[in-house]
């Protein structure tokens, strides 16, 4: 019997803690005042290009300053098939600090999301080699052969707001996030996130898995 060799793991991994433990449920019920400040800095950060779709942050077209670094990127891909370190580095610990907030919002846990921290929330990007592993022209449609992924994550992403709901009832009542509630969210902000990587970090050009796991 032939041994099947085990699958490549994605460029782009999410892993969160689940927080096995009592919540705090003064935290949780005034969640969305209490992440007011660190959402400041964050869009002070990003330059204004903040929004709020599930770690997806909006793109800074213009290649520098706020937000993920895109344009810029694409055309150092493009003309010089090279992905700078630095920008890469910027823009994976950019997309951890917006996962560190979406994951506080969502009540995954009541730790105060660290600006520099990894604390419950596990992302890790695979740096590519850019003349090896990336195609110099794929860039150009990459936003548009994910079209299939945005619209399956609308309706992924509403539900996941119902699931959020609902456990915020659940950890007010009993102080616990409903490990299948934890579990989907988690799901959909890793789709979320491996979409991203994909269309708008440029780091893979391997299409994404229609799948929470």
């Amino acid at each position: 019997m032939t041994q099947q060799p085990p699958a490549t793991p994605y460029a782009l991994r999410l892993s969160i803690d689940y927080p096995d433990r009592p919540l705090h449920r003064l935290t949780t019920f005034f969640r969305i005042i209490w992440i007011i400040p660190v959402a400041v800095v964050a869009v002070a950060i990003s330059g204004g290009y903040w929004n709020w779709d599930w770690g997806d942050r909006g793109q800074a077209f213009g290649g520098g300053g706020g937000g993920v670094l895109f344009l810029a990127v694409l055309l150092v891909i493009l003309f010089r098939q090279k992905y700078p370190r630095w920008w890469f580095d910027f823009n994976v610990e950019l997309t951890r600090f917006g996962t560190r907030i979406w994951t506080y919002l969502a009540l995954l846990t009541d730790v105060y999301p660290s600006t520099d921290e990894h604390q419950a929330v596990h992302l890790d990007v695979d740096y590519p080699d850019a003349k090896r592993d990336l195609n110099r022209w794929l860039p150009l449609v990459k936003w548009l052969l994910a079209i299939p992924h945005y619209v399956v994550l609308i309706f992924l992403t509403i539900a996941a707001v119902v699931a959020v709901i609902i456990a915020w009832f659940a950890i007010l009542f009993t102080g616990r996030y409903p490990r299948g509630l934890f579990d989907y969210v988690v799901g959909v902000g890793r789709w979320v996130l491996r979409v991203q990587a994909y269309a708008f970090l440029l780091v893979t050009d391997r299409y994404p898995p229609f799948s929470l796991a």
